[in-house]
């Protein structure tokens, strides 16, 4: 016999997040192997442009970060071949060097004590969606997550390798987790790597279905009130870790050179 069927919607959303914080929690994976499983979900994901873009995420020390060694792919990056820099990018552990488009990931988390991880990419589709100088727009169910949650720079600044760039770039990005950058790509933060991976996802398919749906017609605005709801309801940290486990158990899969997970790690 049901018994549930006549309760409120708040009931049952406050039933269902308690189930989640019972069901889901962290993986116990580090951070470094978060991020090597990050850039192989990326890369399987349509962010792969060659060597441009950079994945990072705070160290242990104050004003240092892991990033990928210039010169590897995302689907050639481990957690062994990740480098610690400071925010001079000055290589603290690991050989070779970092990406010197990373400086304005310095600026960024010096603006920004909530952050803890930064995706920027070149993504197909945002990058296309980039180049008609348009925002993001979200109308749809799925990528509500950045609903009001994504900021726009219009002004192209150049190539990002100087200290002007990370002020543009972190100064437009204000307090939002998203951005998109005219004629450039994508970059979304996280408090999180997980929270940051599942915003990347999202915003490649977001910029995709506006340019599906730009070419069909007309996009609808959806409800503000309604939107903001599923915003809040899909960015817990239960939904993202639920929802990063799912993208890791499928880049091991594809790609079991990636990190060593040890024997009864439950993703």
């Amino acid at each position: 016999m049901a018994t549930t069927l006549r309760e409120t919607k708040d009931v049952l959303v406050g039933r269902a997040e308690r189930q989640m914080r019972r069901n889901f929690a962290d993986s116990k994976l580090t951070v470094r192997q978060k991020l090597a499983l990050t850039c192989r979900i990326l890369f399987d994901g349509g962010h792969d442009s060659g060597l441009a873009g950079q994945i990072t995420a705070r160290g242990d020390e104050p004003g240092t970060y892991w990033t990928q060694r210039l010169g590897l792919g995302f689907d050639e990056i481990t957690e062994d071949n990740l480098l610690l820099v400071d925010e001079d990018l000055v290589v603290r552990e690991g050989q070779g060097m970092p990406n010197p488009a990373n400086r304005f990931h310095s600026w960024i988390y010096r603006a920004r004590p909530d952050v803890h991880c930064i995706i920027h990419t070149h993504a197909l589709h945002t990058a296309a969606l980039a180049m008609l100088e348009v925002p993001l727009e979200i109308s749809q169910m799925d990528t509500t997550p950045l609903y009001d949650d994504c900021a726009f720079l219009k002004d192209w600044p150049g190539v990002p390798v100087g200290n002007e760039e990370g002020e543009i770039i972190s100064a437009a990005l204000g307090d939002k987790r998203a951005i998109l950058l005219a004629h450039h790509g994508q970059l979304v933060t996280g408090r999180t790597v997980e929270e940051a991976c599942n915003l990347a996802v999202l915003i490649e398919r977001a910029a995709r279905l506006q340019l599906l749906a730009m070419a069909a017609g007309t996009i609808r605005p959806l409800p503000p009130a309604l939107a903001r709801e599923a915003h809040d309801w899909t960015s817990t940290d239960r939904r993202n870790q639920a929802n990063f486990a799912y993208y890791a158990r499928r880049a091991l899969r594809n790609h079991p050179d990636c990190v060593t997970v040890p024997e009864g790690t439950v993703l």
